[in-house]
């Protein structure tokens, strides 16, 4: 399955299917003919999975930064840097991203900054970077003070969905990524009585369509592209309070799982959707085996401040929320509000 990306010059295919990571060396020949060095950016436990056995066709340097979230990390983006300039990418070069979303976020931001920017390959081994993270160019690392606050917009020049390297996936992980395939299928409407005889391929294939598709409207996220953080404002909250205590605490597809079912109650406070809609959203979630309550260590006060620090806020309380008139993003959101809704779900657990 190939679904394109189309953003006229710089118009690239996301390729899903079993083995497709083969076709790397030809991709990097078509999209980067010049290329004669290949940073392969990895974590140690993915290079040591039977199906890392990538050919680029070039000099290629195989660079490992830290599993997961840990990446993410503005130390570890100076030293990747370092180590490109040392095995020796010129500006013609390029890096390839093999990993979840945090190694392919951190990959892609090394590419928009290295020598001003390289070519980048992405090969996301996580449902949550196939159908999300590794799509649409968007890179960054966190601060202390938020996800994502530091980055840029870096499209690929291919994207390679192998679904050989989903086969070593932990369960927690897979369950994880379906986080972002439940945000999806609630944000094309559709019912959970459909979901469970929905084989995981057309999952992805819906969800590969529906970020194109959004992306190629907004590229740099000004407008309709934000609805793809529906459940994110909640949901990187989660994460980030998680991150203090441990970084595996709370997977990136679980907060936003969590997240969805929180902005469907807080649409329902602001009379924007039904009771059904609510138990609908429930009902996604359960159906995927997905978290639908607040974790125990989340405070109310808490949650708000770190929602307040969103990258999507403008000095306000911003959310992803349905309505009569489809999906929108909505500002100035009353925090007693916000806080009325928390407590009430949190009392639900």
């Amino acid at each position: 399955m190939r679904v394109t990306v189309d953003l006229g010059r710089r118009a690239y295919d996301v390729v899903m299917g079993a083995g497709v990571r083969r076709d790397l060396a030809s991709l990097i020949q078509a999209r980067a003919p010049r290329a004669r060095v290949a940073g392969l950016i990895t974590s140690a436990p993915l290079r040591r999975q039977t199906w890392f056995d990538l050919d680029t066709g070039l000099e290629q340097h195989v660079i490992e930064v830290p599993d997961g979230e840990a990446a993410k990390d503005w130390s570890v983006l100076g030293h990747l840097c370092e180590s490109l300039a040392h095995v020796g990418l010129s500006r013609y070069d390029v890096i390839v991203g093999v990993g979840g979303g945090a190694v392919t976020d951190l990959a892609g931001l090394a590419a928009a900054l290295y020598q001003r920017g390289l070519a980048v390959v992405q090969i996301p081994t996580t449902l949550v970077a196939q159908v999300d993270a590794a799509i649409g160019g968007k890179t960054a690392v966190n601060l202390t003070s938020g996800k994502n606050l530091v980055g840029a917009f870096h499209q690929p020049v291919g994207v390679l969905c192998d679904s050989d390297t989903l086969t070593t996936l932990s369960e927690r992980e897979r369950i994880g990524g379906l986080g972002e395939i439940a945000k999806c299928w609630l944000l094309e409407d559709r019912r959970a009585a459909d979901l469970a005889s929905t084989p995981l391929s057309s999952l992805v294939t819906m969800s590969v369509q529906l970020k194109a598709g959004l992306v190629m409207l907004d590229e740099h996220d000004a407008g309709q592209r934000a609805l793809l953080n529906y459940g994110h404002t909640l949901g990187h909250a989660l994460e980030i309070l998680a991150l203090e205590r441990d970084a595996d605490e709370v997977r990136h597809g679980e907060a936003v799982a969590i997240g969805l079912a929180f902005a469907a109650r807080l649409a329902h406070a602001l009379s924007r959707i039904g009771a059904r809609e609510v138990s609908n959203h429930d009902e996604v979630l359960r159906t995927l085996g997905l978290p639908a309550r607040l974790p125990a260590f989340a405070s109310t006060s808490a949650l708000i401040t770190a929602m307040g620090r969103d990258k999507k806020t403008h000095h306000d309380l911003t959310f992803v929320l349905p309505g009569a008139a489809g999906f929108e993003v909505v500002h100035r959101v009353e925090p007693s509000v916000v806080a009325a809704v928390l407590d009430q779900f949190r009392d639900e657990s």
